[in-house]
């Protein structure tokens, strides 16, 4: 994945394919208290007119990387809070010389939405311990709603779902229903026009009949 800096140590041999360690399984929070935190995140997104999405990677009981959507500010649309995380794991790696394959095999990630299914992908080939997610993403879900990106793999990631969901869904039906401050006016005119014409608010003029 292109957004996955080289890391300086070479990585070790790929270890056989084994079922992952129970979702934040001795840690002393919950993943409904993690998930207060990544919602706080998506709260972040919304007021800088991002997609609400807010994510956590939390490795040995401790959040080594935070994340938000930063599509718009970037002007690049892989741009989702999990490959921003997985950015700033491997700079965390780095920081610290440990070998990010073995970190990766004990991260648990906690987000407010469903991985998409490019996002869930490039956490299937990480070989994260965990997946917790609040809300389903019924238009890109890549962990069952559209895609069930597990199932092109041996190795199984731990998935639980609908922590927190209403607020995670709250979040985001206030940015779609809102203006979203990035987007042209132009563009954002056209699509304002175009779903009043298809609520029958706004209706083509009728040409009357020419009389010879």
């Amino acid at each position: 994945m292109s957004s996955i800096s080289t890391p300086t140590s070479p990585p070790t041999s790929p270890m056989p394919p084994t079922d992952p360690a129970p979702a934040l399984e001795n840690d002393n929070e919950t993943p409904k208290d993690w998930m207060e935190l990544a919602l706080s995140k998506a709260e972040d997104s919304l007021r800088a007119g991002e997609v609400p999405v807010g994510c956590l990677f939390i490795y040995k009981n401790e959040v080594i990387a935070t994340g938000n959507n930063t599509v718009n500010e970037t002007k690049n649309a892989t741009r989702h809070a999990e490959i921003n995380c997985i950015d700033n794991v491997m700079k965390f790696c780095e920081k610290n010389n440990l070998n990010y394959q073995d970190v990766f095999r004990e991260l648990d990630v906690v987000v407010t939405v469903e991985p998409c299914v490019m996002c869930a992908a490039a956490l299937h080939e990480l070989e994260i311990r965990s997946i917790v997610y609040g809300c389903p993403n019924d238009r890109f879900g890549g962990c069952g709603s559209v895609f069930d990106v597990s199932s092109l793999y041996k190795y199984k990631v731990d998935v639980t779902s609908g922590i927190n969901a209403e607020r995670a869904m709250k979040l985001l039906k206030e940015f779609y229903q809102g203006a979203n401050p990035n987007v042209p006016l132009e563009k954002m005119n056209k699509k304002r026009k175009k779903n009043k014409k298809e609520a029958g608010i706004i209706k083509e003029p009728v040409q009357s009949p020419v009389v010879s």
